[in-house]
């Protein structure tokens, strides 16, 4: 779909079937008044009663589920996909929203939280409300976010404290299946019946998606993962672990990364590098249900421990062959982009401000949070695509009104050389407006100025096609 003709989001709501016709049309007037005043209120994005309370009654309408909210958006995902080539992570992860009520059912739970001690020195605990949601987010190499390719949400109506479980029950023995895990699973099957691809994809997950199961759903399905380890498993021929035929191997190369230490300045971390591919066992309560694999181990620790920040220390598992040092690095990298899908969230809360809104109950806070992600999206995309693809051409993401807006409003800067105007140049005027300097040595402009400077740019839009007089008949 032409950007420079159709809005952006014709394109993620394509896709969108609702059993009212009225619901879609809804939907699109929403996505594009909340597009144009990113992180307000409803009231505020809907500027009157009328569309104000259009909003609540959809929000509120049980016709109406964040499925068919995020359809187009994942349709839009899968044809994004199919445009590229390469390998395509999709990163996965776990994110809260916690939200001020007095009662708390009506939404549901998160944690219990340790609130500090009273006068006579007892613990107290109180109840987080909240909601949880877990996403899986594409991404290409290059750190371009795609889309989102699975979400669930869900809320706990009890918490029982996992140290407190561990008492009675061993968790290796009970199925998957009647876990919170198992959002890893099916997340992953969502996206790979979504994506089509599995061959194409690798999955990246942090520490909490260290799950047997995991490993053995990918190998089913063809495709692949790279996943941070925090158990240390059983190998061989089951009489010692991972750490044990890993500290056997000598390292096999060293590789330089830059890293922020605690006062937010850049030094260079020496990261020696160890590979192993290592008969990995499963665990013993589920020795019967599954098989022992065949996959690859990288270790990547920092050889002096800094006095200012944590020291590097990753062990990631793998289903990919590592055969040299570079091929290593890569993996490492791979891994690097995770931090990606923590962003997406930052903006879900920061840009968005989702922890603020007062509706009232779950099934509206998700499907708000839904339309969210979309929006999300956009600014992730915008953000990112400026630094992926900068010499691609302004239609590829704005409309012929917003470059000629943009032209007129933000000069071009007298150091910059004469050329044909490019999608990073007109992304940086974005940013201008959202308060971006664009001084010679700033780094590119990010998420905050990005989605200042839309809010700015469609405020502008609307009162230029406001100053147009209506044609008259006659």
């Amino acid at each position: 779909m032409d950007a420079t003709i159709h809005p952006w989001w014709e394109g993620e709501l394509a896709g969108c079937v609702f059993v009212d016709e009225r619901l879609g049309q809804r939907l699109r007037k929403l996505i594009e008044r909340m597009a144009g005043a990113i992180g307000a209120s409803l009231p505020l994005a809907c500027q009157d009663w009328a569309n104000t309370k259009a909003a609540y009654r959809f929000f509120s309408n049980d016709r109406v589920s964040e499925a068919q909210i995020l359809a187009g958006h994942f349709q839009a995902t899968r044809d994004r996909f199919a445009a590229t080539d390469g390998p395509i992570l999709v990163i996965q992860d776990t994110t809260e929203f916690t939200f001020q009520r007095e009662r708390a059912e009506a939404i549901g739970i998160t944690c219990r939280v340790n609130s500090g001690q009273d006068k006579a020195g007892r613990f107290r605990m109180h109840t987080v409300c909240g909601l949880l949601m877990h996403s899986s987010l594409a991404v290409t190499t290059e750190g371009l976010p795609l889309g989102l390719s699975a979400v669930k949400f869900w809320s706990r109506q009890q918490f029982k404290g996992t140290a407190a479980l561990k008492r009675k029950v061993n968790p290796t023995r009970v199925p998957i299946e009647a876990k919170e895990s198992i959002r890893w699973l099916e997340n992953l099957r969502q996206s790979m019946a979504l994506l089509g691809a599995p061959a194409r994809c690798v999955h990246i997950g942090d520490r909490e998606s260290d799950i047997y199961e995991l490993f053995c759903t990918a190998q089913e399905l063809g495709t692949h993962f790279i996943i941070r380890s925090c158990v240390d498993r059983r190998a061989g021929d089951s009489h010692h672990t991972i750490a044990a035929e890993m500290d056997e191997v000598r390292v096999q190369g060293v590789h330089e990364v830059e890293v922020r230490n605690s006062k937010g300045r850049v030094e260079i971390a020496a990261v020696e590098i160890k590979y192993r591919r290592v008969r990995v066992l499963p665990p013993v309560g589920k020795q019967k249900r599954y098989p022992a694999l065949r996959l690859t181990v990288i270790q990547a620790r920092e050889r002096a421990a800094p006095a200012d920040r944590p020291a590097i220390d990753w062990k990631l598992i793998t289903d990919l062959p590592v055969r040299s040092h570079g091929a290593a690095v890569e993996k490492l990298r791979w891994y690097a982009l995770r931090w990606k899908i923590e962003t997406f969230h930052k903006i879900l809360k920061s840009g968005c401000r989702a922890e603020e809104s007062r509706l009232r109950t779950a099934e509206r806070l998700v499907r708000l949070i839904a339309v969210f992600c979309i929006l999300s999206w956009r600014v992730f995309w915008l953000t990112m695509l400026n630094r992926a693809a900068p010499g691609a051409g302004p239609g590829l993401a704005l409309t012929k009104v917003e470059i000629a807006l943009l032209d007129r409003l933000v000069p071009d800067q007298a150091q910059a050389p004469p050329r044909t105007k490019t999608l990073s140049s007109y992304l940086i005027k974005v940013a201008r407006l959202g308060g971006y300097l664009a001084r010679t040595r700033d780094p590119p402009p990010g998420n905050t100025v990005i989605w200042r400077g839309l809010s700015r740019l469609t405020d502008i839009a609307l009162g230029a096609k406001l100053a147009i007089p209506e044609p008259r008949c006659g």
